[in-house]
């Protein structure tokens, strides 16, 4: 009892009695302010400390012997997966073609819907695979089975194919990551993995080579929520004429 009392005694704030007590409007009034006071406070350093701020700094980077990551997402709405090539080459003069790291091929229709999917490398090894499976059954009679154009049948099923396809309206959206350099250098997506004969004979020449495209996503380096890239949503669209589009970026 007596500890009790102790504690009770060291009681800054006693509590007066009843009857001494004076309750009025502006009492009341003082303590409403000093409520919503104290509440805006608290949310608001509340809301300041569950906030994150991003702070944009530049330096040169000095390191060249790492790879840098180039995240890719763009869309062809004319021009078939199977003409879709993608290539690179850097200063030093290392060139890439048909570049197969984690790269991915969307078959689009004529509404822009996918239709199918081709992991690029899967897709070069498969060709590689058919080009050697055609090459060691029809050895000793290639040369009289070419034809008059000098076109084998795969090249000949790749034509049809393609023009089948063009007819029908579809794209394609190349997505994916290509690993490069950290130097100055160049890639492209394009047709240029065709052989020129073939790409003639498909496009009947270069003026109907439709290359619209529009760029979801094209960012270099590691990837930071909340960045917009320079080049993200752009749409370039050819509605007669074949043309080259070039984009000059500095990293």
């Amino acid at each position: 009892m007596r500890v009790k009392q102790a504690i009770q005694s060291l009681d800054a704030f006693p509590r007066a009695e009843e009857h001494l007590l004076l309750k009025t409007q502006s009492g009341a009034f003082v303590s409403v302010i000093g409520l919503v006071i104290m509440a805006t406070l608290f949310y608001h350093e509340l809301a300041y400390y569950l906030t994150t701020y991003t702070v944009h700094q530049m330096s040169v980077d000095l390191k060249r012997g790492e790879i840098l990551p180039i995240h890719v997402n763009i869309t062809f709405p004319s021009l078939p997966c199977d003409v879709v090539s993608v290539d690179a080459i850097d200063m030093s003069g290392k060139h890439e073609v048909d570049l197969d790291t984690n790269i991915w091929k969307l078959r689009l229709n004529s509404q822009g819907h996918i239709t199918g999917t081709e992991y690029l490398s899967d897709l070069v090894e498969k060709e590689h695979d058919a080009h050697n499976h055609d090459h060691d059954k029809d050895h000793k009679d290639s040369h009289e089975e070419q034809h008059a154009h000098g076109f084998d049948d795969a090249a000949e099923t790749m034509i049809k194919k393609v023009k089948q396809a063009l007819a029908n309206g579809e794209g394609c959206r190349v997505y994916g990551v290509l690993d490069v350099q950290r130097v100055a250098g160049n890639f492209h997506i394009s047709v240029h993995g065709l052989n020129i004969f073939v790409a003639q004979m498909i496009f009947d020449g270069a003026k109907h080579v439709n290359v619209s495209h529009i760029i979801h996503d094209l960012s270099f380096g590691p990837k930071y929520p909340g960045i917009h890239n320079p080049l993200d949503g752009t749409a370039r669209i050819l509605h007669e004429t074949s043309g080259t589009f070039k984009y000059y970026i500095k990293v």
